[in-house]
């Protein structure tokens, strides 16, 4: 049972680091890549069916277009508990979402797109509204 659950999680996390997104699996790669110069984007993956249904599908299609962050990466809500817990201390006043996406420069947020801004939606609808953010932050 455990070894499917882990070949269901591995799923997931491929998904995202194929289309470029950098795991964040320690608090030292979460204070590294947020503190690094330029604008990072956080997904906070997880296995509800809006992450796989719609939140992955749509950071794929976003990162198509011409305008990105500098850093694309990801924590694993539920898996990689202490790297989860210290991206969502630079995410200043927002409750905890999963999935959900943080888009910040030097350490700062800029933009939360939490998980009510994605359940219900279409990939692209959310795609766009990342396209956005993008747009006007990077």
């Amino acid at each position: 049972m455990f070894e499917t659950f882990d070949l269901f999680i591995n799923q997931m996390r491929k998904e995202i680091t194929s289309i470029g997104a950098a795991e964040l699996r320690t608090p030292g790669e979460v204070d590294e890549a947020i503190k690094s110069e330029g604008t990072t984007l956080i997904f906070v993956n997880s296995t509800c069916g809006c992450a796989g249904g719609i939140a992955r599908p749509a950071l794929s299609i976003a990162l198509k277009g011409k305008k990105q962050p500098d850093r694309v990466t990801t924590v694993f809500a539920g898996q990689d508990r202490e790297a989860t817990e210290r991206a969502r201390s630079y995410f200043m006043n927002q409750p905890p979402s999963s999935p959900s996406f943080a888009l910040l420069k030097e350490g700062r947020l800029l933009k939360m797109i939490h998980r009510s801004d994605i359940e219900g939606r279409p990939p692209e609808e959310v795609a766009e509204f990342l396209s956005e953010t993008f747009r006007e932050y990077c």
